[in-house]
């Protein structure tokens, strides 16, 4: 790596340290595709062991604190007990996940539906969640809607905004003063010819009708090819409506591949948004998730990858000259300031990183830690037997 100021390594290593990065429950239990779930050993069986291989992401990385539950895949009796544990295990219960795509009664939509009695069980869901949230000390209530129609004149379009909104109203008044609603969008899947909340346009609007406790959150692989992503995350950013991000990575639709992994440049471009709006901070307000299903890859260790991933992507945007990169864009030199941005972003990092987690007292190498700490080969034996908990489970 190039030798950095001393003032530039203070300023990145400090904004590296603040950094956070939500796992999520569901990443570490079986998963699968339309065809195939594929079993590995020693995956979770409870929301409790969950939370536990959760713990064992930020014991390596010192950069994940939180994980955030999928309701009712995370489905407790006692969810101040779940806090507990997990604040034992050294982590904390972070962003509530509705679920309201699975049941058979969601086949025509579930806020959106036709039927006044599926909406309201829709909606009892909904503020079920919200109840958890009281619960687990949770800020985020994230939505996600599967509803929309196959086939023109299956439905009303407009009918079925009303009903939207009407839902989100509802929960957003059931919301705390300090608690937020996140409301995602997703372009297509598993509705083909139409879905209620299509993209980033139409969440932006429900959320600057409901408030300011209503906030959009962009899953990276939500969107058709060639979207630009950055210019949505400006976009929000400028209008202070960007709760989140749903971390993953895609190659033709939302195919939940390790962050970073088909386009790392792309990951680059939206922290150096990120960067650039001083909205890296906690305090900022933005929640950043890894939104993964590992089909076929390690779990625990993808998601290792996936957090150090992110971490290489905001390292390079802490290191954009900013000061020559608005020189050259004022001045309409348009190589300039590209190269502000490539000069960056060829910068190998890895080694500013290692220094990072040595002075934070952990492993340089997270994976080659994890791999020696006997943790996996533990949780196989111990977690026989049962159905392991994912995937719907």
């Amino acid at each position: 790596m190039t030798e950095l100021a001393p003032s530039t390594r203070s300023r990145v290593l400090a904004a590296l340290r603040d950094q956070r990065i939500e796992t999520a429950s569901w990443a570490f239990g079986n998963s699968g595709t339309r065809f195939k779930v594929f079993a590995q050993p020693g995956v979770p069986r409870d929301p409790y062991e969950k939370i536990a291989d959760a713990a064992t992401v930020h014991r390596f990385t010192g950069v994940a604190p939180t994980v955030a539950l999928h309701i009712p895949w995370d489905k407790v009796d006692d969810y101040a007990a779940l806090a507990a544990y997990a604040k034992e295990q050294g982590v904390a219960l972070g962003a509530i996940n509705a679920n309201v795509f699975q049941d058979d009664d969601y086949k025509l939509g579930s806020v959106t539906n036709p039927d006044p009695a599926i909406r309201a069980k829709a909606l009892a869901h909904l503020i079920e969640c919200v109840d958890i949230m009281d619960a687990t000390g949770s800020r985020d209530l994230k939505l996600w809607f599967s509803d929309g129609t196959n086939y023109p004149g299956q439905d009303s379009i407009r009918a079925r905004q009303d009903r939207l909104a009407s839902a989100l109203s509802a929960t957003y008044e059931r919301l705390g003063d300090d608690q937020r609603m996140l409301l995602e969008y997703k372009l297509f899947e598993p509705a083909f010819y139409m879905t209620d909340v299509p993209d980033w346009g139409t969440s932006y609007a429900h959320c600057l009708q409901l408030g300011d406790k209503a906030q959009v959150v962009i899953d990276t692989g939500h969107h058709a090819p060639g979207t630009n992503i950055e210019f949505i995350v400006a976009f929000l950013l400028r209008a202070g409506k960007l709760g989140g991000f749903d971390f993953n990575s895609r190659f033709y639709a939302d195919d939940d591949l390790m962050v970073g992994s088909a386009d790392p440049f792309q990951l680059f471009r939206i922290m150096q948004e990120i960067v650039s709006a001083d909205a890296l901070n906690p305090a900022a307000g933005i929640a950043f998730m890894l939104d993964q299903c590992h089909n076929i890859e390690p779990k625990i260790q993808a998601v290792i990858r996936s957090v150090m991933n992110v971490q290489e992507a905001t390292a390079k945007a802490l290191l954009v000259d900013a000061p020559a990169l608005a020189a050259a864009q004022e001045n309409g030199d348009v190589l300039e300031a590209n190269a502000a941005l490539m000069d960056a972003y060829h910068t190998d990092v890895r080694p500013l990183l290692r220094e990072l987690r040595a002075d934070q007292g952990l492993d340089p190498d997270p994976i080659a830690a994890f791999k020696g700490s006997g943790y996996y080969e533990t949780v196989q034996a111990a977690r026989v037997g049962g159905e392991a908990a994912g995937w719907g489970a």
